[in-house]
């Protein structure tokens, strides 16, 4: 029922990759912190960059528990259901870290999303993952529910946003600068988009 896997690779990569959306879950180191799991979507937003790594991109949003935690001690959990087709479920359990703005890798890494313009999503980091654990499980109790579209709400509302209004708006809530548990969170004012 379930199987481990060496490399994302094959079938099991062009089953990630065709997904609408996965969720990424993260804990702090304290006993006694919140777990977190975030849903993701946008199609193009997520990105296999080799058999042991995967990437995606981190949107504006109203906290960033995910950055936080992987600040703090690096450990994630990615997972992918099937909905549609053939029942399955892969994790891929890691270690990942948030990719700022001003580091010298990010021209790079978003080289890797070509279907997507980030500009109007509020992009603020992209988050890469080390596979150290790859699984399959069977997905049987997973409903079967059809994907219509992406929303464009995430678009259509930070579109408008500039860097500076975007750091404003991130100052403006309480879990961005410092997470719930009072984890260092995105770093603020955002160092400025780089010219493409």
């Amino acid at each position: 029922m379930g199987k481990t896997h060496e490399r994302i690779d094959g079938r099991l990569r062009e089953f990630i990759e065709a997904q609408p959306m996965f969720f990424v879950a993260t804990a702090p180191l304290s006993g006694d912190g919140t777990v977190n799991l975030s849903p993701k979507g946008l199609r193009g937003c997520l990105a296999v960059l080799d058999a042991h790594t995967v990437a995606y991109l981190d949107f504006a949003g109203s906290n960033a528990e995910t950055i936080a935690h992987l600040r703090e001690n690096g450990r994630v959990t990615l997972m992918w259901c099937a909905f549609a087709g053939p029942p399955n479920i892969v994790r891929v359990h890691g270690r990942g870290e948030p990719v700022f703005r001003d580091d010298p890798r990010w021209p790079d890494l978003l080289r890797h999303f070509p279907d997507i313009e980030p500009g109007p999503h509020g992009l603020r980091a992209v988050i890469v993952v080390r596979a150290e654990l790859i699984r399959d499980t069977c997905g049987y109790a997973v409903p079967l529910m059809s994907y219509d579209t992406d929303r464009d709400l995430h678009g259509r509302r930070f579109a408008r946003e500039d860097d500076a209004s975007l750091s404003a708006y991130f100052a403006g809530k309480d879990h961005v600068a410092t997470s719930i548990d009072g984890l260092p969170g995105l770093p603020l004012p955002l160092p400025p988009t780089p010219a493409a």
